[in-house]
């Protein structure tokens, strides 16, 4: 099964709609161009508090998807540990793709049988 949120992620960095990197989505965040911002699950708890709590502030959404290097990959480049969506479109449709995926595990984090 293909991971369509990492396709998403793909086609958005070929469009140019994608900012990955620490410094990068922090000045993206601060430039008010960020719509989205996402953190691999295997980020320090440092880095989820503090993309987390810069989101909050500016009332980004924020989640925490996948590991970095399948990010990375989805980028074409090596691991990515943060991630800032500047399209709305894309936004939109990454959110309701990892949100879906929420409510279909259980609380364990293994799938459900739909």
């Amino acid at each position: 099964m293909t991971d369509k949120v990492l396709s998403l992620l793909s086609l958005s960095k070929k469009a140019g709609r994608i900012k990955s990197g620490g410094f990068q989505t922090e000045e993206t965040i601060k430039s008010g161009k960020a719509v989205l911002v996402i953190v691999s699950s295997d980020a320090s708890d440092n880095t989820k508090k503090h993309f987390s709590d810069m989101a909050a502030f500016r009332d980004i959404p924020f989640r925490i998807y996948s590991d970095s290097g399948s990010i990375g990959h989805a980028l074409g480049q090596d691991m990515r540990k943060t991630v800032a969506v500047t399209d709305q479109g894309f936004a939109d449709r990454i959110l309701e793709l990892i949100d879906s995926a929420d409510t279909r595990r259980n609380t364990d984090g293994k799938e459900k049988d739909i």
